[in-house]
């Protein structure tokens, strides 16, 4: 018995100082005490990463209890080519895009999430939200990020919020670099425009000179193009 136990101790510290990678390989042979230090590790980063995707924090943490169970489920289809962080993020932001769309198919809500972009709004079109309370840019977000396609917010939540780079998020999203940095692109540019558009108050002055600049010529274009009044 007490070499059993000995055992048992030494397994759990072996466990505890064992790389992602490592206890991904250990899931593939059944091992629970693996799974139960990934879960530690994992629990409160996916949290982060599912709640700005899904707009709920009791939301995500039921999809990321999902999750992990599926991670346990698929332990025997881990690929060492991928990173721990990829394998397991995918798992976890897949079943996050499908919950939020299935709610969003229900009741077209216009669920919130933290987009954090005030971190970098210095030097940006969306500066001015730098000087914003936390939940004012909120509230603002949680309006504009519904402009967003799925894959969209994905990106944008891993890259710009997440900080991942393009490669780990192309891995997780499933697509190529250059896919991601086209999304990438276009969330940025639907939500400095919706800014602009919704809440100019909020934007800088030249961007709203723009604004106003680009209104005008339309509506010149418009009288010019109108058929002329018969007397």
């Amino acid at each position: 018995m007490p070499e059993l136990v000995y055992s048992r101790t030494r397994h759990r510290e072996e466990i505890a100082s064992a790389t992602d990678r490592d206890l991904l390989l250990r899931l593939a042979g059944d091992d629970e005490i693996a799974l139960a230090e990934l879960v530690a590790r994992k629990s409160q980063p996916l949290q982060a990463v599912v709640g700005r995707i899904v707009g709920d924090a009791e939301e995500a943490r039921d999809v990321v209890q999902v999750a992990l169970f599926k991670l346990w489920e698929s332990r025997g289809r881990y690929d060492p080519k991928f990173s721990p962080n990829t394998w397991i993020y995918r798992i976890a932001t897949n079943l996050a895009i499908d919950h939020w769309r299935s709610r969003r198919s229900r009741d077209d809500a216009k669920e919130p999430v933290r987009l954090h972009l005030v971190r970098r709004a210095e030097g940006s079109d969306l500066s001015a939200l730098a000087e914003m309370k936390g939940s004012e840019v909120e509230r603002i977000f949680a309006e504009l990020a519904a402009e967003l396609t799925d894959k969209q917010r994905l990106v944008f939540v891993l890259r710009e919020v997440e900080g991942l780079d393009s490669s780990e998020v192309a891995e997780i999203a499933g697509c190529e670099e250059s896919t991601v940095r086209n999304h990438l692109f276009n969330a940025r540019k639907v939500l400095r425009e919706r800014l602009l558009e919704r809440y100019p108050e909020y934007a800088r002055a030249q961007d709203r000179d723009a604004i106003r600049s680009t209104t005008d010529r339309d509506a010149l274009r418009a009288r010019s193009s109108a058929p002329e009044a018969k007397p």
